[in-house]
């Protein structure tokens, strides 16, 4: 546990080791409350473009849905989630090999291919 300002610094810090902010999740975690949200925040200057990288908010949901005890349903979230990105077609473009990459998708049509995933399931 720590301080605002240096979680945050160790956050950001761990995001770039796991692929970038647009992956990493984030919980707040108190004695008498939880809160659950994308480690980048609300990134307001993406409104309305289609084009943010869905994950940190699913997987930030995968953790909620962890500590109120619905262990199958997180792990069939993140399952969807794996198989989305380890494919590679249905995803954003921070996602790609090329930022520049004309088959790369947006941020509702990864989270509809996760949602497909989870209905193979």
């Amino acid at each position: 546990m720590l301080p605002n300002l240096y979680g945050d610094i160790i956050s950001d810090l761990c995001a770039g080791l796991v692929g970038g902010l647009g992956v990493a999740p984030g919980a707040n975690i108190g004695e008498k409350g939880a809160i659950f949200e994308a480690t980048h925040g609300s990134a307001p200057k993406y409104k309305g473009q289609n084009k943010v990288n869905p994950t940190a908010l699913i997987l930030s949901g995968v953790m909620m849905l962890r500590h109120i005890g619905k262990m199958a349903e997180s792990d069939k979230l993140e399952t969807a989630v794996a198989a989305v990105i380890a494919e590679g077609k249905n995803v954003t473009y921070d996602m790609k090999p090329d930022r520049n990459d004309p088959t790369a998708v947006g941020t509702s049509e990864m989270a509809d291919a996760i949602i497909e995933k989870i209905k193979q399931t």
